[in-house]
């Protein structure tokens, strides 16, 4: 990949909880505009991956963080990195649902007032309908934007957590999971947005279903007990692995 085509850069990067190594010297390039699916057992680093990219992790007391990881080639674990700021640059999405106890309108409302992007009531209003219409969930609750959150349908909800997060115009967009607490259709509907979402951000989803990561990602990283043990472009992942452990996870021989 060259430097140009780049958002992301893990290199070297160690953690340990404690006592615990979760991640062993990895390295993986995250490709601009495009999806790229972690996939791997449970327990195998995926999660622990996706939180350096954003610092999640630094919450945890016990983490131990080594290597370097880079948007657009700036290490982000230099002391003086303003968190808060790399956050709305870095934007997550978790496996639940999560809208915050306010209204629709504040959900979203709440990230562009909290970084001051925003210079009047009806610039708010703009980017609320903005993000809800990238989100896809603006003509479904245009007449209801005064109602919790909550109120959504599950579906309904993670697609209001994706607008609440593209709200703050991040780079990059992390997924844990998005799908895995919805039915069929809504779960068709967030892989549309995935898709339409790529244009304008850079993409990096867990998934656990093999068919999921093969109709949304661009590329795809493998791991195994905390090593990355194959990526390269999903097409040729999928359909020629250069690994037989790869291939034995996706065909679900184990995991």
């Amino acid at each position: 990949m060259k430097n140009k085509d780049i958002r992301m850069q893990a290199k070297g990067l160690n953690v340990s909880y404690g006592d615990k190594q979760a991640l062993f010297d990895v390295n993986l390039e995250i490709a601009k505009n495009k999806v790229t699916a972690l996939i791997g057992p449970s327990g195998c680093g995926k999660s622990t991956f996706l939180r350096c990219l954003n610092r999640m992790n630094d919450v945890v007391d016990s983490c131990k963080i080594d290597g370097i990881v880079q948007l657009d080639g700036f290490n982000i674990y230099k002391k003086k990195v303003d968190v808060v700021l790399l956050r709305q640059k870095i934007g997550m999405v978790f496996q639940k649902p999560n809208p915050f106890p306010k209204s629709i309108y504040e959900n979203v409302a709440y990230g562009p007032k909290i970084h001051g992007l925003t210079n009047s009531r009806e610039e708010l209003d703009k980017l609320v309908k903005k993000s809800l219409n990238r989100a896809g969930l603006w003509e479904e609750v245009k007449d209801r934007l005064e109602d919790p959150g909550t109120s959504l349908s599950g579906g309904q909800q993670q697609r209001l957590c994706i607008a609440r997060a593209i709200a703050v115009t991040p780079e990059v967009i992390l997924m844990d999971e998005p799908c895995s607490a919805l039915d069929p259709i809504a779960t068709k509907i967030i892989e549309e947005l995935i898709d339409d979402l790529k244009k304008k951000f850079t993409i990096v989803i867990i998934t656990h279903s093999m068919q999921q990561a093969a109709r949304v990602s661009d590329y795809t990283a493998f791991f195994h007990l905390g090593k990355i043990i194959e990526s390269g472009e999903t097409k040729q992942m999928f359909s020629n692995p250069r690994l037989k452990r790869t291939q034995d996870y996706i065909a679900g021989k184990f995991g």
